[in-house]
């Protein structure tokens, strides 16, 4: 049987436990142990920095990453402005308007440039900066395997078509999932990242105001007074960027709340609702229920999936560059 790039990860940390580069040239932890002694340490400080002044880029630095990966795999694609011919992934319909955090990457890797030049990759400030944000606001902390590198090119397209839609379906997001190799484990726990962070109304509005979503089984009716509240944040038409809380509960606290808003029918996105609306099966509302009744797991379940996807189809070895600037190929 062939091994896929994630089981080969694992070997890795069985046979090479924390050293540098392995023998095949993956990820490993302490990848920066002699180049770069205090890489994680940088980025951790001027993530703390930026997470005070702004407890809800917590979530839009998790989001970076997650946005990054699922086009093209963790190469830092996502931070590249338009140039050329090329179209930024920033200009794309899930990130135009909605992604930022752009400039806390910037002071990050301006930091790790002064301390260690054309060493730290973007790719990987963005999977420790993720791990960081998610633990400064209570969340689970786990181990960043490092060594990824940029890509040389951005794809506007793969942007617009492989991160997941706010209406999505269970099965398109099953789909999507499968695509990148996460299974409905990983779908069911990296959605808990919902559990903090904000949404614009224009990704909410069609749920509170279309009656054929209450047809589809959505559970807004029972709770009207939520969806009042919703309404009076986002009207019929006009204020798409208004913000509400994707966690009425605690907002700004990365915690397990989304599972029981979800259960409650007060999951803010129709993809929120979805997996326990459409699972017929009954295997998501269990993984659901658990979540919702026991942290502690889904917080371990959530630090494996997030080591899982960050290492979607890196560039290791001599693939891609180390770049100076993480909005631009280095020339």
């Amino acid at each position: 049987m062939e091994l896929t790039r994630i089981h080969c990860f694992v070997l890795v940390l069985i046979l090479h436990g924390t050293g540098t580069w392995s023998d095949d040239g993956l990820l490993v932890l302490d990848y920066y142990a002699e180049t770069c002694p205090l890489a994680q340490e940088i980025v951790q400080h001027s993530v703390e920095i930026a997470v005070l002044k702004d407890p809800r880029m917590a979530a839009s630095l998790l989001r970076l990453h997650f946005h990054d990966c699922f086009v093209m795999g963790c190469d830092a694609s996502v931070l590249l402005d338009s140039f050329g011919d090329m179209v930024s992934e920033k200009e794309a319909g899930p990130n135009l308007g909605s992604l930022r955090g752009f400039e806390v990457i910037d002071k990050i890797k301006y930091n790790l440039e002064k301390a260690c030049p054309y060493t730290v990759s973007c790719a990987d400030i963005l999977a420790m900066a993720a791990r960081d944000a998610v633990s400064l606001r209570g969340g689970p902390t786990w181990e960043v395997l490092l060594g990824r590198r940029d890509s040389l090119k951005a794809s506007f397209d793969g942007a617009n078509h492989f991160i997941p839609a706010p209406n999505s379906s269970l099965e398109t997001l099953i789909a999507n999932f499968d695509h990148q190799g996460l299974d409905v484990e990983d779908l069911v726990a990296l959605s808990g990242s919902h559990t903090f962070g904000k949404a614009r109304c224009l990704s909410f509005r069609q749920r509170i105001y279309d009656e054929n979503f209450q047809e589809q089984g959505d559970r807004y009716e029972r709770n009207t007074m939520f969806r009042r509240i919703l309404r009076s944040i986002c009207p019929q038409s006009g204020r798409d960027h208004a913000l509400a809380p994707l966690d009425f509960m605690t907002s700004a606290r990365f915690d397990n709340h989304y599972f029981n808003n979800i259960l409650q029918g007060k999951g803010l996105l129709p993809s929120d609702n979805v997996l326990v609306v459409q699972d017929h099966g009954g295997e998501i509302r269990r993984q659901v229920w658990a979540y919702a009744s026991n942290p502690q797991l889904f917080y371990a379940s959530f630090a494996k999936s997030m080591v899982k996807m960050g290492s979607i189809n890196v560039l290791v070895g001599d693939e891609g560059q180390i770049r100076k600037n993480c909005r631009f190929v280095n020339t």
